[in-house]
């Protein structure tokens, strides 16, 4: 059992403010273990407020459960956003919470990322209050409890799309830990789309500039691959995942503070891993009010964070795709990059059917690109030197270099991606910034941040001023760098 110590919390009583208070801020940084229910909440949990006395603290779900308490079925603890942070531990986290530990020992595991297994089970008790197997055990069981309040998935498909290696284990562990059947919290399905998808949903902490994201990602979308309409506001994309192959679209649920993702039935077996680059790619776990706190000092951002509140830094759903589009982008317009990455998609990416006419294919793998002569590349329209750094980076991809250490730092990161021919310091902080998730990272050389930096308009800001002004807005940085792209547009 691990109490916990929040941005600018001391004592118990202000966790116990926050509750009070149902402070979405707070909405994922803690949980509230209550002692007269054995029942644990988010901080936002509508019910009447318990006596101060009855609440227990915890930083995780793992924690509260392993202390004995059940999630609470109004609230729905499975649904609050993670408080992800960039440090070893939470860098392990995320792979757990992908499902990693679903098909390997603790053993392989802590291999793959570089440790012991004993210095794994220490660096998560350190943060977490409790080992990697337990994690994983509440991760499993929560998300089989998420499936059967929005799906019509089938007991033996949960239990397999949650981890579990069998019907009767789920069974089990399910009614051991929670008290009850998975059965008997079975609810009415969330109403899909038109289209017979699988439907889920994704909590996040408000503000969410929803529209400024799509807009964002409508002027970046590669044609075949992925579509935004911003009329009716929602995101589609082809999705190949762990040998799987489907589509999912993504739409906005402003009255209930969360993200509808419609998922294609044939993802059922891989939805933890694609709901997990779900939340990287539209930035959910973020903070905005706490990120605004930081950055709305500097009254060059303050003016556009009251403009735009709750502005996310938009990921990516593959690292890989996302980087290969940078570099495509490297000293052209957003437009010409935009085109020539979608001439990329249908020229080389295997078509997919999908239930829409703008969403036909899937991005080009690194071994077909790595594979393809410079000639073919550059037949899409770039110059050969942009071919070859394309042709380079996918076989750097290949031999693994996309699969950074748990835990390495911006500048060990940057360095790594350097090291390919043909990637400077503007294309490896961008692709640590949107694809590997990096919240200071900052491509400092980009020209509209130069641009949107400069105090007069006839002398545009350099690159070396404008990293100096951008000390004071670490660690958040790379929200910074969205707020000045996003006051270009006014």
């Amino acid at each position: 059992m691990t109490k916990i110590q929040p941005p600018n919390f001391s004592y118990e009583q202000d966790y116990y403010r926050a509750l009070a208070a149902k402070d979405a801020r707070f909405d994922g940084v803690f949980f509230a273990g209550i002692k007269t229910t054995g029942i644990y909440c988010r901080p936002i949990c509508r019910v009447k407020t318990p006596r101060q006395s009855s609440c227990i603290f915890f930083s995780s779900q793992a924690a509260a459960e392993e202390a004995g308490f059940r999630p609470c079925l109004r609230c729905r603890p499975e649904l609050a956003p993670y408080n992800l942070q960039q440090n070893l531990a939470h860098a392990i986290w995320e792979k757990i919470r992908g499902g990693s530990l679903n098909e390997c020992s603790v053993e392989t595991f802590a291999q793959q990322v570089g440790l012991s297994s004993r210095q794994l089970r220490r660096v998560m008790l350190q943060e977490f209050g409790v080992g990697p197997i337990a994690l994983a055990q509440t991760q499993r069981l929560l998300f089989a409890k998420k499936l059967l309040q929005e799906t019509q998935l089938s007991m033996t498909e949960i239990a397999f799309a949650a981890g579990f290696g069998s019907v009767r284990r789920f069974n089990a562990l399910f009614e051991a830990r929670y008290k009850m059947t998975p059965a008997s919290i079975r609810r009415q399905p969330i109403t899909s789309g038109p289209h017979q998808g699988i439907s889920l949903r994704l909590a996040y902490r408000p503000p969410y500039a929803w529209a400024a994201l799509l807009h964002y990602l409508h002027g970046r979308a590669m044609a075949g691959l992925e579509h935004v309409d911003l009329q009716q506001a929602w995101y589609r994309r082809s999705v190949q995942i762990e040998g799987k192959q489907g589509w999912v679209q993504v739409s906005h649920l402003a009255d209930k503070q969360q993200l509808q993702v419609d998922i294609a039935p044939s993802l059922s077996t891989v939805l933890l891993p694609l709901l997990s680059q779900i939340r990287q790619q539209f930035d959910v776990e973020a903070n905005p009010v706490l990120i605004a706190q930081h950055l709305q000092k500097d009254p060059l951002l303050a003016q556009q964070i009251t403009r735009t509140p709750g502005l996310r830094v938009p990921g990516s759903f593959n690292a890989f795709e996302l980087a290969i589009r940078a570099i495509l982008g490297q000293q052209v317009s957003v437009v010409g990059a935009t085109t020539v990455s979608g001439r990329l998609v249908q020229r080389f990416g295997e078509p997919i059917i999908t239930p829409w006419s703008e969403v036909t294919h899937h991005f080009p793998s690194p071994e077909k690109l790595a594979t393809l002569s410079i000639e073919d590349i550059a037949s899409i329209g770039v110059p050969k030197k942009r071919a070859a750094t394309i042709q380079e980076f996918a076989r750097f991809t290949v031999a693994g270099g996309l699969q950074t250490a748990p835990g390495m730092e911006l500048n060990e990161v940057v360095k790594h991606l350097k090291a390919v021919p043909g990637i400077g310091e503007w294309t490896a902080q961008y692709i640590a910034m949107r694809a590997l998730r990096f919240s200071n990272a900052f491509p400092a050389g980009d020209l509209g941040l130069q641009k949107a930096a400069s105090d007069d308009l006839s002398a545009r800001c350099n690159e070396k001023h404008l990293l100096l002004r951008a000390e004071t807005w670490s660690p958040w940085r790379s929200y910074a760098a969205l707020l000045l792209w996003q006051s270009l547009s006014i």
